[in-house]
């Protein structure tokens, strides 16, 4: 654990879901929700404005972000997220986070997740602790 001090940037990272992606990604999880999937049903009986992105597929997407930035260098301990506000597709997302604790003795570093829609908003707010070996 080189280095981690509260604050510190984890980097982002652009994500924009297309209908293929969200389509396979759904299909994986057996979500047969039609939000998912079929436009017309979405836009016209649910009322929303597009695609509605699988909540769980943002969750993916901070955890990726976690891993990336642990770089096999430590392992995650603890993840938590929660889907505030709807994405859909074509929505530019971007997730990303901080650190907010670093524990040089444990090793335990916890971080503060998000993703973030094109308007600047918190739609998935998350938190992880990660462990880095003792040195």
């Amino acid at each position: 654990m080189v280095n981690i001090r509260p604050g510190d940037p984890l980097p982002e990272r652009q994500y924009v879901c297309d209908s293929i992606q969200l389509f396979l990604y759904n299909a994986a999880l057996w979500n047969a929700h039609r939000i998912h999937f079929d436009y017309p049903y979405t836009t016209e009986i649910e009322g929303y404005p597009g695609l509605v992105v699988a909540g769980p597929l943002m969750g993916d997407w901070l955890t990726q972000c976690v891993l990336d930035w642990l770089d096999e260098e430590g392992q995650l301990v603890s993840f938590e997220y929660s889907n505030r506000k709807a994405a859909f597709t074509g929505d530019e997302l971007r997730s990303g986070g901080k650190v907010i604790s670093s524990d040089p003795e444990t090793g335990e570093v916890k971080l503060d997740l998000h993703i973030k829609n094109e308007a600047d908003e918190v739609i998935t707010p998350g938190k992880a602790t990660v462990r880095f070996p003792a040195a």
